[in-house]
């Protein structure tokens, strides 16, 4: 085990150079209001600016949910009916997190509802449990999933099976996630954890600025009608990775044969 840090509605542990974030309110099915996600902001700013983190887990603690989304509770009785608007990095401190090159993998052990779900479709890989159930129900109540998932999922898996989510609310097994193609993989409970921490390992035996110029190169591509204009775009984690060290060390490593000392720099 890693170094684990207790926090009000979180915990994080750093195991080498990957940092997993717990979501911990599992009396609410880990939904969360806007300290929660002023918290989690703070928690990937953090993770973001670290030269030593490469990769990042969230999960949700207990085995009934990953995130339930917006603790609709808490604004109906607790804060008077008020929505406060919760940080710039949107909810979980991802949604609206634009500039992060740096991997995050969603583990999701149970529910993904709503903004759970859209907190699952911001990261880069969705591993999940047979337990986990996906959906944006926001219609069904009168709303409409605005961080992000009525854009993500159509890109993510093709207009019409997103619509016919979307506009549905419907529920979405794991299984029919990965068929759909935004979950990477399914396994039992008692495996989630491991599982992603075993692709964590894998992004991580890769050079740290590489996998952050293709991340970065593949997401601002998208904004591009065309592969030409995508490939003409001049993009600053590719400028880094050309400059770095290991941009030397990954060739020498091969030629040498043998395993590469990567510093991410």
């Amino acid at each position: 085990m890693g170094d684990v840090t207790n926090r009000e509605f979180c915990t994080t542990e750093v195991d080498d150079h990957v940092l997993t974030v717990t979501i911990n309110r599992p009396e609410r099915m880990n939904s969360l209001h806007w300290m929660a996600n002023e918290e989690l902001a703070t928690v990937f700013d953090e993770f973001v600016a670290d030269p030593e983190l490469w990769v990042a887990i969230i999960t949700g603690a207990g085995d009934r949910a990953f995130s339930a989304g917006n603790d609709l509770k808490y604004q109906a009785q607790e804060a008077g009916g008020e929505m406060k608007a919760g940080p710039k990095a949107g909810f979980g401190g991802l949604t609206g997190r634009y500039d992060n090159t740096k991997p995050v993998i969603a583990a999701v052990n149970g529910v993904a509802m709503g903004g759970g779900f859209e907190i699952a479709l911001a990261c880069d890989l969705i591993i999940a449990s047979t337990h986990a159930v996906f959906a944006l129900p926001e219609p069904r109540v009168g709303l409409a999933a605005l961080a992000g998932g009525v854009h993500r999922l159509p890109r993510q898996i093709g207009l019409k099976p997103a619509m016919g989510m979307m506009l549905t609310g419907r529920r979405v097994s794991a299984e029919e996630g990965e068929k759909l193609g935004f979950v990477n993989e399914v396994v039992e409970p008692d495996e989630l954890m491991a599982a992603a921490r075993r692709w964590a390992d894998q992004i991580a035996e890769c050079a740290p600025l590489s996998v952050r110029a293709t991340k970065q190169a593949a997401m601002d591509g998208m904004r591009h009608g065309s592969v030409e204009d995508a490939m003409e775009e001049k993009y600053s984690a590719i400028r880094d990775m050309v400059k770095s060290e290991d941009f030397v060390e990954g060739p020498l490593a091969f030629a040498e044969k043998r395993p590469p000392n990567w510093k991410g720099r």
